[in-house]
């Protein structure tokens, strides 16, 4: 009678979001997790494992989940176990701790059940400013565990440049989150981490695996729930004061406006008012500019010599392009930006002849070690990382740089404990000092003019020599 009355109960002031057809699979989903968990009920056990000079905490094995998945659910073959445990851990309820694809093997793959909070059934709707604030405490915290991945290297360079005027109460932010987590029980905080970072796994997935917050059913019910607020991760809200973690609650009856909510609402709009807008009309130009300049360069758009390898696996295109004698063609695209100059070993070696007649080859020099350095065997990264300081920003290197002394007192902070991306801010600096600076005058040299005529040239005579060999031959 007792849980009967719980339950009716509980019925008469449900959430209406509890309906809607996303939290009911949730739902479903956290009972078997739970039931996983319950060791007592025969769950699966939660053991710690003796690694090479290190334990870890809080961890099952794939084949025990699959294992429990077949016997308490009546599944007989092992592929659906897997293809069941694969959509729980795809909605991060369990996730492997030795990479970033929410996936679930059957063998000893080492798993970790994921903490309530951070469950999908809690609403979660995180915007790019927490994103942020996690990529940044991972760069604080300076743990080889921790390290950014390439992708995620990739998206704090892009936060950053998105959210330049509000990156300092993001830095801020971060800090104090990175205090509050030292404070934590050694053990505590690396199951903290992994949790945290599977969260992000599932909201900011690994490109190329499936996003399942993409197809939100809740979205489209949005409007009908007007007066929910979007939650931070790390409880901070828009006037940037600290607050509790956010819970899941369900949406408040509605209330008169008062005086603050008004003032809030002003600040938003002026906030609003600040960023920088860009015409639609001027980002659909700047697409058929860039659209109309990579025309001729795309095979599938327009016709090349000697013919297209797609169409007639004749490689002889991909090896015209891979030679180091470029085309007229080839030549002519190093002058759309640096970025594709760099990006042809033709092209880079005429850069850092031009660089070298000038005397300041060590700048290119410099930003090719940096990127060969970010694809080094991790083994190698400190060693490397030292040889590279030695060369160029060591007092009295024999190719030194010219840095600004944010870059430098950043890339010498970097340095103490080493990673692929320590000389990141050095590389952005140095990159923009060469397209500002040097690659202009590349462009107006003649080294780069000579080169474009007589490729051109080139190009003209073998048209002629075809024309005129053409009706000959059909004769």
């Amino acid at each position: 009678m007792a849980e009967g009355s719980k339950d009716q109960g509980g019925t008469g002031t449900a959430d209406p979001e509890e309906d809607s057809p996303n939290m009911i699979v949730y739902r479903k989903i956290e009972d078997i997790v739970t039931r996983i968990q319950d060791e007592k009920a025969g769950g699966v056990a939660i053991r710690t494992v003796k690694s090479f000079l290190s334990k870890i905490p809080s961890v099952v094995s794939g084949a025990d989940i699959v294992q429990w998945l077949m016997k308490n659910l009546s599944i007989e073959d092992p592929a659906e176990a897997i293809h069941l445990g694969s959509l729980i851990a795809a909605h991060g309820y369990v996730f492997p701790i030795s990479d970033h694809v929410l996936t679930l093997k059957d063998d000893g793959t080492l798993y970790r059940f994921q903490s309530p909070y951070f469950w999908p059934s809690n609403c979660w709707e995180p915007e790019n400013t927490d994103y942020a604030i996690y990529l940044c405490k991972r760069t604080m915290q300076n743990k080889a565990r921790l390290e950014l991945a390439d992708y995620e290297a990739e998206n704090l360079a892009r936060l950053q440049r998105a959210f330049a005027r509000k990156w300092e109460f993001i830095f801020m932010q971060a800090e104090a989150q990175v205090k509050i987590d030292r404070k934590k029980d050694k053990a505590e905080r690396k199951i903290l981490d992994s949790q945290e970072r599977a969260f992000w796994d599932v909201h900011r997935p690994v490109p190329g695996c499936v996003n399942t917050t993409e197809m939100d059913i809740r979205k489209c019910r949005r409007e009908k729930n007007p007066h929910r607020v979007k939650k931070s991760v790390y409880g901070v809200p828009d006037d940037g004061q600290s607050q509790p973690s956010p819970v899941h609650i369900g949406s408040q009856p509605t209330r008169k406006t008062t005086k603050d909510d008004v003032q809030k609402e002003i600040t938003f709009l002026n906030i609003q008012l600040e960023r920088h807008c860009m015409k639609v009309s001027k980002v659909a130009d700047s697409l058929m500019t860039y659209t109309e300049q990579f025309m001729e360069y795309d095979p599938f758009v327009s016709a090349v010599e000697p013919s297209n390898p797609w169409i007639s696996d004749d490689t002889t295109f991909w090896d015209l392009e891979a030679s180091r004698e470029p085309t007229q063609q080839r030549v002519k695209k190093w002058g759309f930006s640096l970025e594709e100059a760099l990006k042809d070993p033709a092209g880079r070696d005429q850069f850092l002849k031009f660089l070298e007649s000038e005397f300041s080859s060590e700048n290119l020099r410099f930003w090719l070690a940096v990127q060969d350095f970010k694809r080094r065997p991790l083994h190698e990264v400190p060693s490397r990382a030292q040889e590279i300081w030695q060369e160029f920003l060591a007092e009295g290197a024999p190719s030194s740089i010219n840095l600004d002394s944010h870059s430098y007192e950043r890339t010498s902070q970097n340095l103490k404990d080493p990673g692929r991306y320590s000389y990141e801010d050095a590389q952005e600096h140095i990159f923009k000092l060469m397209k500002s600076d040097s690659y202009a005058r590349f462009l107006r040299s003649n080294i780069y003019q000579d080169l474009l005529l007589a490729r051109k040239k080139a190009s003209a005579v073998v048209f002629k020599v075809s024309s005129a060999m053409g009706p000959s031959s059909g004769g």
